[in-house]
């Protein structure tokens, strides 16, 4: 897993979420690293009270502190600022597009904390820098596998090189699913338990069939063949056959399949010739989407034959 963090230089360069910052003071300071995707209103911070400061969070000034700042004596704003800016802080960002105080600007440069303004209004730019610092700072991987999009079942195939994931996957598109990457999966987590998985982009929609070589997916078959990302709904791992091994013949035990600390439904299917893995794959896929509405075939069954035990126990057959 990796542990992102982001500098203050990423906000200031951002141009996919529409931050619109500009620079005014603190640039040596471009480098401090952001950790945290909450923000902090530093309202309290300004009238000399630092007890709940978070500096390693972002903090916003709107139209409040801004005005409060411009309302207090002189030497009293110069001295609650220099306080604050004694701390480790990330950054400032003032929104509304309101010109910095002289003070605030003074004292940023000197400690070299980056001091930014967006045009955006106080709520609209919280929102944008909450949601670009969730998506750029969400726990990381990558898996070596087959993600694809079966009847809405983000299905996660795993297997050692050469074992078949590729061909079903392409299988499974000729029967109309979709394909959302093949060979290496880029796995985020999005809070609070889901998982999204994607391709990389440079391999984005093609498929490596051995002795057809390299395909591309979304060329053959269209755009309705792929898909851009897919939360992993399950886990299908396929493994080589073992007639000493005793495999699972009930599938009244739910196994779990763990990526970033995140527990997703595991099934593991044996690959032997004369085995339709495609099939069993779709089936697998809506056996999962029934349990999700709250039926469980293997447990039903046992409930029912337990039921039939306790009404004629063995040995009362009639000869």
């Amino acid at each position: 897993m990796n542990s992102i963090t982001l500098s203050i230089a990423d906000l200031l360069n951002d141009t996919e979420y529409g931050l619109d910052l500009v620079l005014h003071a603190g640039e040596r300071g471009l480098g401090h690293r952001v950790h945290s995707s909450r923000i902090q209103k530093p309202g309290l911070a300004l009238t000399g009270y630092t007890d709940y400061l978070h500096p390693d969070r972002v903090q916003v000034l709107g139209n409040t502190e801004i005005s409060y700042l411009r309302q207090l004596p002189q030497q009293q704003a110069a001295t609650n600022i220099a306080k604050l800016c004694q701390f480790p802080i990330s950054c400032f960002i003032i929104t509304k597009g309101l010109v910095p105080p002289e003070i605030l600007r003074d004292e940023t440069e000197k400690a070299g904390i980056p001091l930014l303004v967006s045009p955006h209004q106080s709520s609209t730019f919280i929102s944008l820098i909450t949601k670009f610092l969730e998506e750029r700072l969400l726990p990381t991987t990558h898996i070596h596998g087959v993600l694809v999009d079966v009847l809405g079942v983000g299905v996660l195939l795993l297997g050692k090189s050469g074992i078949g994931k590729s061909e079903c996957a392409l299988d499974l598109v000729i029967r109309g699913h979709r394909l959302v990457a093949d060979d290496v999966v880029y796995v985020k987590k999005k809070m609070p338990a889901a998982l999204v998985g994607q391709a990389a982009e440079a391999i984005q929609y093609h498929v490596e069939i051995r002795g057809l070589g390299i395909i591309n997916i979304k060329n053959l078959f269209g755009v309705s063949s792929i898909r851009e990302k897919k939360i992993i709904d399950m886990v299908i791992e396929l493994v080589e056959w073992d007639p000493d091994h005793e495999y699972d013949r009930l599938g009244i035990d739910d196994e779990f399949y763990r990526i970033l600390d995140i527990e997703i439904p595991y099934i593991r299917i044996p690959v032997r010739p004369g085995r339709n893995l495609t099939s069993i794959i779709e089936v697998a896929a809506r056996n999962h989407l029934l349990k999700g509405m709250g039926y469980h075939s293997a447990r039903e069954l046992q409930e029912k034959l337990m039921a039939r035990m306790e009404v004629r126990p063995l040995g009362d057959e009639v000869e």
